[in-house]
């Protein structure tokens, strides 16, 4: 299936006992948002999460790969200790191969578990199936499997 690098999307792909992420986005940066929602989906539905309050997040690290899978884990972390769940994101990457950086705000609230009803705890991103490619469209994919 071929769909339109400018059209951003997010999907779960199965991976034994976890599961997989998966961003698409014209950008770098807009396939890790993408991404970001499918963990946040993983958990609960993203469109019950109400963007309140913002949360800054910056990590770097050494490629592509390595930033996404930094920056899942950095999105689990705040979830756990502020409790928080997320549903959207603006994310800026900056760098070349060697160095790269993100800068985010991941905007959500305080879990309502009547209201999220959260499925399963996500315990990390893994390496597993770690990606971040250009796509036959010529956008981008961001891919990983996390840990539940």
């Amino acid at each position: 299936m071929t769909t339109g690098a400018a059209v951003p999307r997010w999907e779960h792909f199965e991976h034994e006992a976890d599961i997989g992420v998966r961003g698409f986005g014209a950008t770098p940066a807009q396939a890790f948002e993408q991404a970001a929602l499918a963990l946040t989906a993983v958990i609960a539905d993203p469109a019950t999460v109400r963007p309140l309050q913002p949360v800054d997040i910056a990590c770097d690290a050494a490629d592509d790969e390595l930033l996404l899978a930094q920056w899942l884990n950095a999105l689990v972390y705040e979830m756990a200790v502020r409790r928080m769940l997320f549903g959207a994101f603006q994310v800026t990457i900056e760098g070349a191969p060697g160095g790269q950086r993100l800068a985010a705000q991941a905007w959500g609230e305080a879990v309502d578990v009547a209201r999220h009803r959260p499925a399963v705890e996500v315990k990390g991103a893994t390496y597993t199936a770690l990606r971040v490619a250009r796509t036959d469209d010529g956008g981008w994919l961001a891919q990983t499997v996390v840990d539940v």
